[in-house]
């Protein structure tokens, strides 16, 4: 309960304060290029729910292709560039947090093509907690599409390296995430986004 109070505080203020950036950022995506707003995409939520993700949309409407970002995506528009550098483009999942689909901070949400991946042993685990906009894993992985863009196979690299690493540290989290430590993760993410400006 005392997670739900602070995941609802949180971003309630959040989207109180940041509501003149949420606004500039929405505009900017609108002028930049033809599309929604809004991108939503399925993703594994907690025990195994699916739910609809908010980001503001950084790849051209009619991109396809697979669920990573891999370097210098063509798909990528201007301004998704800035947004994904600066994170500005997970802002909205603050109104997930508030609808109770997603917590401040707990292990990223995955696609239903990676989750199905996931160890049956490990599985339950992962995704008793409801997922975050941040966890230790982000912070590990900050710099992902780079480590992919390197890769011969990038998906191949995904699945074999990088998604066991976050499997585990969103099985650690669950067992042994407090609200002390979600704060230090958030403040973490804080100090990181700050360094890539």
């Amino acid at each position: 309960m005392p997670k739900r109070l602070f995941d609802l505080f949180g971003a309630a203020a959040a989207l109180l304060l940041l509501s003149p950036l949420l606004l500039f950022v929405a505009l900017l995506v609108k002028l930049d290029s033809p599309g929604p707003v809004f991108y939503r995409q399925q993703r594994i939520g907690r025990y195994g729910v699916p739910f609809r993700i908010h980001k503001f949309r950084t790849m051209h409407a009619c991109a396809a292709g697979l669920p990573i970002t891999v370097g210098d995506d063509a798909r990528i528009t201007r301004a998704g560039r800035t947004l994904r550098r600066t994170r500005l483009d997970e802002l909205p999942q603050f109104i997930d947090v508030l609808r109770g689909r997603m917590s401040l901070v707990g292990p990223r949400p995955e696609v239903p093509r990676y989750v199905a991946l996931y160890p049956p042993a490990l599985r339950e685990r992962a995704l008793a907690v409801r997922p975050g906009m941040t966890d230790p894993a982000s912070l590990s992985f900050i710099d992902e599409a780079a480590l992919l863009a390197a890769a011969p196979d990038p998906e191949k690299t995904y699945v074999e390296v990088i998604l066991p690493a976050k499997l585990q540290q969103a099985v650690d989290y669950a067992q042994h995430a407090t609200l002390r430590s979600d704060v230090q993760v958030l403040w973490q993410t804080a100090c990181r986004l700050v360094a890539l400006r």
